[in-house]
């Protein structure tokens, strides 16, 4: 099974890092306007809710580990979200993975590339440079 991999260095200690990835609140920082909590799990809505995925804590280690089943979505399902840190002396290594896929599809790749930005968006949070959440909840595109 194929998985999306990146790894970026950020100028925070895992204690700023740890939030931004594995809370609701953190999410809607940099990942989507839209992020609700629901039962246990939360819910993040894309392209005005025509979009939605839903993720479970499966473990979280603060502040070094996050990792999330996604409950939802055609390719997402099934999916784990893996965010890994590791303190540095320049702030924090962060290594994310979103594991599992069942294949390279062209959404794959697709989602390879905007978890990319995604995560210079959440660089930039815990940075105390935020550009905000890359998908706006009243837009159709980012």
């Amino acid at each position: 099974m194929p998985d999306i991999r990146h790894a970026i260095q950020i100028s925070a200690p895992p204690a700023i890092v740890f939030p931004l990835a594995s809370t609701a609140h953190g999410w809607s920082q940099w990942w989507a306007e839209d992020v609700r909590e629901a039962g246990g799990s939360i819910e993040l809505g894309f392209f005005k809710r025509t979009t939605l995925y839903r993720v479970k804590p499966l473990l979280n280690e603060s502040p070094m580990r996050s990792e999330w089943l996604v409950e939802t979505g055609e390719e997402w399902s099934g999916t784990r979200l893996i965010f890994l840190l590791e303190a540095a002396p320049s702030g924090t290594s962060l290594r994310f993975t979103h594991a599992g896929w069942r294949s390279e599809t062209d959404y794959f790749v697709n989602c390879t590339t905007t978890w990319g930005e995604l995560m210079f968006r959440l660089k930039s949070a815990a940075e105390g440079k935020p550009r905000g959440p890359l998908f706006l909840a009243d837009s159709l595109a980012y």
